[in-house]
């Protein structure tokens, strides 16, 4: 299948070399064309998780059969052809992105946000603002595909590959479709009902918001912290089940069903299978990837799982009449550390213009997506 990976993150370089080594052909798109001018003038792209370290070529001849990454520069052209766009970039970068890319899509094409934040909307919107008819499934899940980290710009470690991707598809009527093809390049897509659904699987939003705020002082004092291996206690676990339990609230009230891959399983062997399998956790602070300098400030943990995801899960708890004090006291505490408003300021209903609608006429936007 021919697919285009968007992007120069983490996921990115995870989602090229594992694409291209399924057989996929891959081309590669980034904003910054000339970040990408070391591992072009290598010629591969090395990465090492449970099977060794080993190198995949970079623009390589696709011979029909096989794969191959090639990276382009122009972005039109990178997606002519693909069947699948996967843009594993953060959601902060989702708007611009979003413009970019809405001139060039065409019908029938697969737009896969992991993960989303209802990032799909944001697409969708774009494409009819920039006039383009296509008719494009957006589809988004709850968590990157990969336990990533990129050691310089030629390298990627991966510790732990996605084994479940609850999946929504925006608009929901192209479900059927989007997954089978989905299923093609990531075969762990699991569907859920819609986009909104699929938006409110996002782990980031629960999991980082209590880590990052409840160890502020650590990440200001030492210059390097884990969030994942000291950080994680018991008092902050609390805290983020009772996060998890209010975004369990919400899809409940707004009729999603079981399973809402509740993240205590992420931290346990021997409950229900979560996104990474069981045992996850272990995975990843034993890879050391995850000790970090964190900024409070300017890190994607805050501007994009607190200011964009947790703002959009405190929205539609108001939308839907369900209360998250928990969320809305970390929002709160988040606005006191960066003095931006981050309750209000990104990605929340009324910021995508959706908080007006009543509950049938959100239905029908997510099954058909926006009014051409």
């Amino acid at each position: 299948m021919k697919v285009c990976v968007i992007g120069g993150g983490h996921g990115s370089y995870a989602a090229a070399a594992e694409l291209s080594e399924k057989g996929h052909h891959v081309t590669w798109w980034r904003r910054d064309s000339a970040a990408f001018s070391s591992l072009v003038e290598r010629g591969a792209l090395e990465i090492d998780d449970h099977r060794g370290r080993r190198q995949i070529d970079v623009d390589g001849v696709d011979s029909g059969t096989g794969g191959g990454i090639s990276i382009v520069a122009d972005l039109a052209e990178a997606v002519s052809n693909a069947e699948v766009i996967v843009a594993p970039v953060p959601a902060f970068a989702h708007e611009s992105l979003a413009r970019q890319l809405a001139p060039h899509l065409r019908d029938g094409q697969v737009v896969y946000l992991p993960p989303g934040s209802f990032g799909s909307v944001v697409f969708a919107q774009a494409v009819r603002a920039a006039g383009n008819p296509a008719d494009v499934a957006f589809a988004e899940t709850g968590t990157l595909p990969y336990l990533a980290r990129k050691h310089g710009d030629t390298r990627v470690v991966v510790s732990g590959y996605a084994t479940r991707l609850p999946t929504g598809v925006f608009p929901a009527r192209h479900t059927d479709r989007a997954l089978a093809v989905l299923g093609e390049v990531y075969p762990a897509v699991e569907r859920v009902e819609d986009a909104l659904s699929g938006a409110l699987m996002n782990a980031g939003p629960i999991i980082h918001p209590p880590l990052i705020l409840m160890n502020a002082g650590p990440l200001e004092h030492f210059p390097s912290w884990d969030i994942h291996n000291e950080g994680t206690q018991d008092s902050i676990r609390r805290v983020t089940s009772a996060l998890d339990a209010e975004r369990i609230a919400v899809r409940e009230a707004l009729g999603y069903g079981a399973p809402h891959f509740p993240l205590a399983d992420h931290y346990t062997a021997d409950g229900d299978e979560w996104m990474y399998g069981n045992a996850a956790h272990e995975k990843l602070t034993d890879s050391g990837d995850w000790r970090e300098n964190i900024d409070l400030h300017t890190h994607r943990y805050m501007v994009e799982d607190v200011e964009i995801g947790l703002a959009l899960l405190s929205s539609v708890g108001r939308w839907a009449a369900v209360p998250t004090p928990v969320a809305d006291g970390l929002l709160a505490l988040a606005g006191a550390v960066t003095g931006r408003p981050a309750a209000t300021g990104g990605r929340t209903l009324e910021n995508l213009g959706l908080a007006g609608l009543d509950p049938s006429g959100m239905r029908a936007l997510l099954h058909d997506g926006p009014a051409q």
